[in-house]
């Protein structure tokens, strides 16, 4: 596996388990060290437990010695990095070229590579070029992953499919083999062109990307007209050809994927002279959402917000993980600390460096700590610890608002309780 980010890390470390001897090989010496001194560099439940227990069997090894790790393999997984190019919605893919490069520098015989890493159509052929002088060597193959961030183990042992993209046949039968273990216990095994895999990942997530900006949209009209947007994604959801799941209204969509996998197909799209118009507007969406919620916190608190204690419950783009990356926070807390609010945010997955300059930005390591004195307490993420909380026991201002993003809360119950409440896409209750 090169490459022991996200993907290539949790795909490793799941390959072993299932009986495969296993290299994960990074360049990052630092990381390396540490997972050869058992410290997991990501947040993800469950998967520390399981490099211990393949490390100790000897099925799972951590190296930076490329040359070795890919003259010992029989299928090598590029599991790099593509990510936007800064300026553009451009894919990066110089981490998988340079990949590619460093496996025909070391091969000697016959190797089968697997892009994990998500990249556009056409990728494979490219690095097929990289390869004609030892094309008879490599057979190259798209293994696109579909591993949510904190469900990742339980993806890769109870996928929803396998997909395998290759333009020669007996690659499927390789491919079947090495996941027979998964296959046998009643995962589908789809199998198509390498470019029809290719985009098989851009799609699935342009059109889930695509649910959750349809539904934060109709969350903005449900405010206006008092309608509740949690029946509204019931009475849809109930039909199984829309289904219920990405259909809860929240903050702007974020992570490692959705963000730059959109930007990424509609630069695709382009190349082809198409004309993405769907995605493009998805985009352009989920970029307003940001900005629409952060100003909502003005018509909570007054325009004049300075000095005001706002306390941040969760930071990361969704529960169970440490991804901070196009988290609606990233946006949202350096705004309010420009307008002069005093910001105290606790995650349960810890500090968070991207804050750690920003004036007026406190991290604190719990939640008592960190609502004491608030005047708003907003819910950004919904990890579990934060779906029961008795506000008035741990808050002293008596004049404290709470702002969920989640939905976590019931706003009559808390109409009840005489707390200000406001959340996403329903009527106003107070």
């Amino acid at each position: 596996m090169i490459g022991t980010g996200y993907v290539g890390l949790v795909s490793g470390v799941c390959f072993a388990d299932i009986g495969n001897q296993v290299v994960c090989v990074d360049k990052d010496k630092k990381k390396i060290d540490k997972l050869n001194a058992g410290v997991t560099p990501i947040y993800e439940p469950g998967l520390s437990e399981l490099i211990k227990k393949n490390f100790l069997a000897k099925r799972l090894s951590f190296t930076t010695n490329i040359d070795k790790a890919i003259s010992k393999s029989d299928i090598i997984f590029i599991c790099v990095g593509t990510p936007t190019k800064k300026g553009s919605i451009k894919v990066d893919l110089s981490f998988v070229y340079k990949c590619a490069k460093e496996i025909l520098k070391c091969s000697k015989r016959k190797k089968i590579i697997v892009t994990k890493s998500t990249v556009p159509i056409g990728t494979g052929d490219e690095i097929e070029k990289i390869f004609k002088k030892k094309k008879k060597l490599f057979t190259v193959i798209s293994n696109p992953e579909f591993l949510r961030e904190g469900e990742a183990i339980r993806d890769f042992r109870y996928p929803d499919r396998i997909v395998i993209g290759s333009n020669e046949k007996k690659a499927f039968n390789i491919m079947k083999k090495l996941y027979i273990p998964l296959t046998n216990k009643g995962s589908k095994f789809f199998t198509t062109s390498r470019k029809g895999a290719e985009l098989i990942k851009y799609a699935s997530n342009a059109f889930l990307a695509t649910k959750i900006t349809f539904i934060n949209e109709l969350a903005n009209l449900c405010e206006k007209s008092g309608v509740n947007i949690e029946d509204i994604s019931l009475g849809m959801g109930s039909d199984r050809r829309i289904g219920g799941r990405f259909l809860r209204a929240g903050p702007a969509y974020g992570g490692s994927c959705f963000p730059k996998d959109t930007k990424g197909l509609v630069s695709a799209a382009d190349k082809y002279k198409i004309n993405l118009s769907v995605v493009k507007s998805v985009i352009k969406s989920n970029q307003d959402r940001i900005n629409l919620l952060t100003h909502r916190v003005h018509k909570i608190l007054g325009l004049n917000i300075k000095n005001k204690k706002i306390s941040f419950l969760g930071v990361t783009f969704k529960p169970n993980t440490d991804d901070m990356r196009d988290s609606t926070s990233l946006k949202m807390i350096p705004y309010l600390c420009k307008k002069g609010a005093k910001v105290y945010y606790y995650d349960p997955s810890g500090e968070k460096k991207e804050f750690k300059k920003i004036k007026n930005c406190y991290y604190r390591n719990n939640i008592n700590s960190n609502c004491i004195d608030s005047d708003l307490v907003i819910l950004l993420t919904e990890w579990d610890e934060f779906k029961s909380i008795d506000f008035k026991k741990i808050i002293k201002n008596r004049k404290f608002k709470v702002y969920d993003l989640r939905n976590l809360y019931s706003a009559e119950e808390m109409k009840k309780n005489k707390i200000k409440y406001y959340s996403v896409g329903r009527p106003n209750t107070n």
